[in-house]
């Protein structure tokens, strides 16, 4: 196998790449066992039709103390590829319009991924097999599509996904397999999905988010809740505050029976805004019998936090 880029670095260590224009490559620039090295202010930027038929914009492997900053990357399959790298940082990037994920990256733990844009690709992030993963400040925006999600969290631990923008996005985040994950100070508006969590996570702490405009907050697979969901500002809250503490005196359920259904049925969602769906939903507001009980805000937030 022959993976020809624009720039390769391989068993190197303390090398920066600055300031190139790296034009219609199978990579764009490609790391293998390196350490201390910085890639910062390039653009790169491809035009793959066929994810079979095009590489990777940055890609890492087995690397370490990786910084990547500030460049824009754009129609390559994943705009940015981490495999085993570590204590690493992506700060101020564009990814933007690749086949498959802005930022994609498996067993690579302790690394930063700060205010960053990943926009109209595939999916936007996918985080696989890895802990100690640090996610502040991004935005995900349009990435749209029937598999596609603006965050995918798929078996990592001990994480924290902080003061992110999830805008108009398919599912806004996704998280299968996770434990000890903080999911705090995000915005979720105008997705399809905010959250798909599965079942099989556990200690997920969904606190002091704000959500607006999406189709539906929270979606799960299951009955069996090991998850916080406490402290938010959900748009669809329709709650009071008689005692004026900023919080809704009744809690609140952000997941509806409807979205149960679609979640087994996916056809069901041709029954959208139906005279059918409302009587459903209503009928389980007030004789719950099929959403999960403990998927609950005890103390939603009466008004958007200043986020």
């Amino acid at each position: 196998m022959n993976d020809p880029a624009g720039i390769k670095i391989y068993d190197s260590n303390d090398v920066s790449i600055f300031g190139n224009i790296i034009e219609d490559n199978f990579f764009g620039i490609y790391l293998q066992y390196t350490t201390n090295c910085k890639i910062f202010n390039n653009r790169i930027r491809s035009h793959g039709t066929q994810e079979q038929e095009i590489g990777n914009g940055i890609h890492c492997w087995k690397s370490d103390s990786i910084q990547i900053i500030a460049n824009t990357i754009e129609g390559h399959r994943d705009g940015i590829y981490f495999e085993f790298v570590t204590n690493s940082i992506i700060w101020r990037n564009i990814s933007l319009k690749n086949l498959r994920y802005g930022l994609h990256f498996m067993f690579s733990h302790n690394d930063a991924y700060i205010a960053n844009l990943f926009k109209q690709n595939g999916a936007g992030v996918a985080v696989m097999f890895t802990h100690g993963v640090k996610m502040y400040n991004n935005t995900f925006t349009e990435n749209w599509g029937d598999a596609s999600y603006g965050l995918l969290l798929k078996e990592i631990s001990d994480s924290y996904i902080e003061g992110n923008v999830f805008d108009k996005n398919t599912t806004g985040i996704f998280i299968e397999g996770a434990s000890r994950v903080q999911v705090k100070k995000n915005i979720f508006s105008s997705n399809g999905w905010a959250i798909k969590i599965q079942a099989s996570s556990m200690d997920v702490n969904v606190c002091q988010n704000n959500f607006f405009g999406n189709t539906f907050d929270v979606s799960t697979n299951g009955s069996l809740v090991l998850n916080n969901f406490n402290g938010n500002y959900w748009d669809k809250y329709t709650g009071y505050d008689l005692n004026k503490d900023k919080k809704g005196d009744i809690p609140f359920h952000p997941i509806n029976l409807y979205s149960m259904i679609i979640e087994k049925n996916p056809p069901a969602m041709i029954l959208f805004r139906s005279i059918i769906v409302n009587l459903l939903d209503q009928s389980e507001k007030v004789i719950p019998s099929l959403t999960p009980e403990n998927l609950v805000d005890e103390f939603p937030i009466m008004k958007p936090l200043p986020l």
